[in-house]
């Protein structure tokens, strides 16, 4: 698939076809690009419904799990605003640990992806996280019924509304505050 800006028409009628440096760098050499097509690793757009998918949702319905997350978070310092941090999230590259049978990942599988290491004075209340680590339960379970129905790679996997179960209606992450290092 282009994108409209990858292509321009030129005055005589050809088209210039504009190229990532990975891709062209592929093609020079007789390969085929990484993320192409022919990989079958793009499966269309997402419903609008799903867009907002908060990143530890998308933890929670993929296959594969590759990398760890350790997030760093500095208080405001102003106790007139409990709810300011700020910080920055790193994604560790790993070996693939497994390949789901069987989702969603329980809240223990992705705590166990995940670290958080809060700097301030006072003890980080979880609640005061507002959607950074965020889940609502029943966009979840519509993702994983979508991807079942309509993405190959996740047709033979079960779904299993117990573990679901284990999620908020709409909240943080049942047991990151295990994962936070004062």
């Amino acid at each position: 698939m282009l994108h409209r800006d990858g292509t321009r028409r030129l005055p005589d009628g050809t088209t210039n076809l504009s190229l990532c440096p990975n891709c062209h760098s592929s093609l020079k050499v007789g390969k085929v690009p990484r993320f192409a097509f022919k990989n079958q690793l793009y499966h269309g757009q997402l419903p609008v419904e799903f867009i907002d998918l908060t990143w530890v949702e998308e933890m929670v319905c993929s296959l594969y799990r590759i990398t760890a997350h350790v997030t760093r978070l500095y208080d405001s310092g102003d106790p007139a605003q409990p709810r300011v941090f700020h910080g920055n999230t790193c994604a560790h590259d790993m070996n693939v640990i497994s390949v789901a049978d069987s989702l969603p990942h329980s809240p223990a599988d992705l705590n166990g992806m995940l670290s958080v290491v809060f700097v301030g004075r006072r003890k980080l209340d979880v609640e005061n996280l507002g959607t950074l680590f965020h889940v609502r339960k029943l966009k979840v379970w519509r993702f994983l019924c979508w991807l079942s129905r309509n993405n190959d790679l996740y047709e033979s996997v079960k779904l299993d509304r117990s573990v679901m179960d284990l999620y908020p209606e709409d909240g943080i992450l049942p047991g990151l505050e295990d994962s936070i290092i004062h």
